[in-house]
Parts: C-alpha cells; sequence; structure tokens
C-alpha cells in the first residue's frame, strides 16, 4: 500500500478553489436574490387575489331576483276584549 502525503501546492490549490467557489455563490446570490424574492412575492399577491375573489364570489347570492315584500293580508279589526266582575 502507497501512502500519498498532501503537498502545500495542493492545499493551497484547493483552499483557493474553494474560496473562489464562495465568492461566487455569493455574487449570484446577491445578483438573483431580488428577482426570485419578486417573484415568490407576487405569486403570493396572485394566490391572495384569488382566494378573495373565491370569498367574495361565495358570500355574493346567484342572481336570485329579489324578494317582493310581504304584504300582511287584513283578516279583520283586533277586539280588545275586558273581564267583567
Amino acid at each position: 500500500m502507497i501512502m500519498q502525503t498532501a503537498s502545500l501546492a495542493g492545499i493551497l490549490r484547493t483552499l483557493v478553489i474553494i474560496i473562489l467557489i464562495y465568492y461566487a455563490v455569493k455574487f449570484l446570490f446577491r445578483l438573483l436574490a431580488p428577482i426570485i424574492l419578486d417573484q415568490a412575492v407576487k405569486k403570493a399577491q396572485q394566490n391572495m387575489y384569488e382566494r378573495q375573489q373565491q370569498y367574495t364570489n361565495a358570500q355574493q347570492p346567484h342572481n336570485f331576483p329579489p324578494d317582493k315584500p310581504k304584504v300582511k293580508e287584513k283578516v279583520g279589526e283586533y277586539i280588545d276584549y275586558e273581564e267583567i266582575d
């Protein structure tokens, strides 16, 4: 079994690659994060608007003709009876 040793140049090269990848991801995140967040907010607003429309439509009556006012039929005249002792 052959044992390999790490060289100083290999370690430095690996560290430089890791640092470059870190800064590249950080730069891309700062560049793309506002766009992604804007899209997420727009989608959430659209969903809330659709839910509000569904709720409003569910609360409104469905185009039924308005009820006619009930007319009290006059059956007769009211008589107040008093007890006589």
